[in-house]
């Protein structure tokens, strides 16, 4: 059973009023195209893994922000592989279907109002800041602060302050500087506020009205929240038991009524060490309430112990904390009763880990923030660990991390995850001291997790995958190249590009782009370049998305306007392979006649540039080199027509040549491998043969001789040394197959002559 009423979302989330599973899995939110038939590409969104059972309140992240108002299906789904990891679309519908009941889907579909939300708590206040826990914002926009009166109808006289412009999306604790203090205890009412002139400025009491008014709720409201604040001047700090690695802790939150820092003291602070038990100083802090403020540790401690967080004033207002160098002459604690305000906790010294919601390309994941007390690794685990797959759920582990604080740790993942996914990273030691993660290979003997509280030190972050590509490097003509595997779950294209694109070359970069991919995983996908290529090169595969819905790929046509790339964490989804241009040609040289001088080869196609060289028929006797009668000049990578050879010494009787395709090995767009004996410039092959076509040559000339005087025009002749070998004719093959008449021998010995120029090179 689904129940889902709607109602107004900042975009990014919607809630679904009740799911009951009986065997476990998700709900997921489809977007309208599901009407029409769009089963894979309507998914905008999944829950986390929901145990069986009645489940209320469901907060489903989307993948994508809506961007207006739609109908809405919320959608049971079930784990039907039992990897507690929704895999409907990157499966292509193969696991994790919907529920039925009597055939039908179990799903409920309502209206969704895009708009905004606020959510606020109550908080203390010197009565010149005020702090929102969470601001969701469709189109961007501001954040004022009402009084009470505005529920009197003081629309304008009521505000207190407004934030700095907010851009599209979710803004947690934003601080709100109020321009008319708050003097006592008081009800506020954030208000969610549009930026309707689009000049980034709060223009709603200036222009009475006409300017950013309020983001409004489906049934027209405005957006709100209210929240009870209590004016006070006393500062406080709450320091919870925690577990650490030795080099940061965290105070839960402070209030520091005119602004300055949090400190922590170590335990000789209770023996009257003021100074010498500082252990560590936050940031600058604003006047005001803050909440998870870090403190780097000066010195790492390596046993459980107390700590205590003490808030102290900035009083000489240089944002630098000099109680100690002062000897205590400034910034000192802020006091109560007499006393300094302070709060202890029990620090337990293991290790931390935090991991932060994210967008990833399904290859990588970035862990915000690691501390070890004795070094080790993080490592990232799939939901199937809560399902009990210790070793099954890793899929990829930091390199070696030093002892310490890190931040911003890069995990490449051994399986690309194709789904968004709830992913665990989780702290691990090197208990056998190698520097090598040994957890999986010892079957956890080695290389155990760090424990706190008994359990596994583990963080759990929603990672959001649109789009994975994977290619690998290879080899190819020039002309095409293969994706191993692209999984788009919205449809579109891969596109590659040259390595230009990474000097900016957006558009110029672009060789060549796959047909329309409908959403799903596509294997092996073959793309044909506009332009081949004929050298050896880095290539860029890119996944764009059909933004206008119309299955061409039109994001040059429309200069990026259209199709633009898919992006995970502030960038676009792409990889990068090296191609290797395997040499490739084709000839066709048919017969004709000549005058001895030059012949006409119908057709070359070189894909990585060269010469197309004349032999005689000597070559069948293994005159590799003295066989040459000439050479082209050097043609570009591409297919050439009606290439007139000259030969360097003349044909005077009707013969058989051979026309074989040369590299230019050397790229100095000289032929030289006679000069170099074969070392540069060596043929095309192809089957371990050289590239040959063979053709007929009939010697032709035509000469005036001259007669007496008197004699009738009528006698003058016309010589023509024309010779043919219709023996040899009939033993032959057609030109375009590489052979001619009378010269199948000679295609023989070719294969193997092509051979032998290999082995030459090596």
């Amino acid at each position: 059973m689904v129940q889902f009423s709607g109602g107004t979302t900042g975009g990014t989330t919607v809630t679904v009023d009740q799911v009951t599973l009986d065997e476990g899995g998700f709900v997921t939110i489809h977007d309208s195209s599901l009407g029409d038939g769009d089963v894979l590409g309507s998914v905008r969104g999944t829950s986390e893994y929901l145990e069986q059972g009645t489940h209320e309140n469901v907060t489903v992240t989307l993948d994508e922000p809506l961007s207006g108002d739609d109908t809405l299906f919320a959608m049971a789904h079930r784990d039907t592989n039992g990897d507690r990891a929704y895999e409907f679309v990157s499966s292509n519908g193969e696991v994790d279907g919907p529920y039925t009941t009597d055939g039908d889907i179990v799903m409920a579909s309502a209206n969704v109002t895009v708009s905004a939300s606020v959510s606020a708590t109550d908080i203390p206040t010197n009565g010149g800041a005020i702090v929102v826990d969470r601001v969701e914002l469709s189109e961007g926009g501001f954040v004022t602060i009402h009084d009470a009166s505005v529920t009197e109808g003081a629309v304008f006289d009521s505000i207190r302050g407004t934030s700095a412009y907010l851009e599209a999306g979710v803004h947690e604790n934003v601080r709100i500087n109020l321009q008319s203090a708050v003097t006592r205890n008081a009800t506020l009412v954030p208000m969610a506020h549009m930026d309707t002139n689009g000049n980034q400025e709060y223009d709603f009491a200036t222009s009475e009205g006409s300017a950013d008014g309020p983001y409004a709720n489906a049934d027209g409201s405005a957006v709100v929240d209210t929240m009870s604040v209590v004016q006070t001047d006393t500062a406080a700090a709450t320091f919870a038991n925690q577990t650490t690695g030795g080099e940061r802790v965290v105070v839960e939150d402070v209030f520091v009524p005119k602004g300055g820092f949090v400190t922590v003291h170590d335990a000789s602070l209770l023996d009257g060490a003021v100074f010498d038990s500082v252990a560590g100083t936050s940031a600058k802090l604003s006047p005001g309430y803050h909440a998870e403020v870090e403190v780097l540790l000066n010195e790492s401690i390596e046993n459980d112990s107390t700590l205590v967080a003490m808030p102290h004033e900035d009083s000489n207002r240089n944002d630098q904390y000099d109680f100690v160098t002062s000897d205590g002459a400034d910034d000192g604690p802020y006091t109560d009763d007499g006393s300094a305000v302070v709060d202890a906790g029990t620090v337990s010294v293991s290790a931390t880990v935090s991991m932060a919601d994210q967008s990833s390309d399904g290859r990588t994941v970035v862990v915000e923030d690691v501390d070890l007390s004795e070094g080790g690794f993080v490592t990232i685990h799939d939901s199937s660990l809560f399902a009990g797959e210790t070793f099954g759920s890793a899929i990829g582990t930091s390199e070696y991390l030093e002892a310490g604080h890190h931040e911003a740790v890069t995990v490449t993942l051994d399986e690309s995850v194709r789904s968004t996914a709830t992913l665990v990273p989780m702290a691990h030691r090197d208990t056998n001291e190698n520097e090598q993660y040994d957890f999986l290979t010892s079957e956890g003997s080695d290389d155990g997790p760090y424990v706190a509280n008994g359990s596994a030190v583990v963080d759990t972050a929603r990672v959001s995958v649109q789009a994975v590509l994977e290619t690998s490097d290879q080899e190819t003509n020039g002309s095409t190249v293969t994706i191993d595997s692209v999984t788009l779950h919205e449809g579109g294209f891969v596109t590659i590009h040259d390595a230009s694109v990474t000097e900016g070359a957006v558009f110029e970069s672009v060789r060549g782009t796959s047909e329309y991919l409908g959403p799903g995983t596509h294997e092996n996908v073959t793309v044909e370049l506009d332009s081949a290529l004929s050298e050896n090169a880095t290539i860029v595969p890119m996944v764009h998305r059909d933004t206008n819905e119309n299955e061409q790929y039109d994001f040059l046509t429309s200069e990026g306007a259209e199709d633009g790339p898919y992006v995970a964490a502030g960038g676009a989804v792409v990889t990068t392979s090296q191609v290797t241009v395997t040499p490739e040609a084709t000839v066709s040289f048919g017969a004709q006649e000549s005058d001895g001088q030059t012949v006409v080869v119908d057709s070359v196609t070189l894909n990585k540039g060269g010469f197309v060289t004349i032999h005689d028929a000597s070559l069948q006797d293994g005159a590799v080199f003295e066989s040459v009668r000439g050479t082209s000049t050097y043609l570009e990578a591409g297919t050439h027509e009606d290439v007139e050879v000259t030969l360097d010494s003349p044909v005077e009787e009707d013969t058989t040549l051979v026309a074989m395709p040369h590299q230019d090995t050397n790229a100095n767009q000289a032929y030289d491998f006679v000069s170099s004996e074969g070392a540069n410039d060596g043929p095309y092959v192809a089957d371990g043969g050289a590239v040959v076509a063979a053709g007929q040559v009939t010697f032709s000339v035509e000469m005036e001789t001259g007669m007496d005087e008197g004699t009738s025009t009528n006698d003058e002749a016309t010589t023509s040394a024309e010779t043919t070998d219709e023996t040899a004719m009939d033993d032959g093959a057609d030109g375009d197959a590489g052979g001619s008449p009378g010269f199948g021998v000679v295609v023989a010995v070719l294969a193997l002559l092509g051979a032998a120029f290999l082995a030459r090179r090596r």
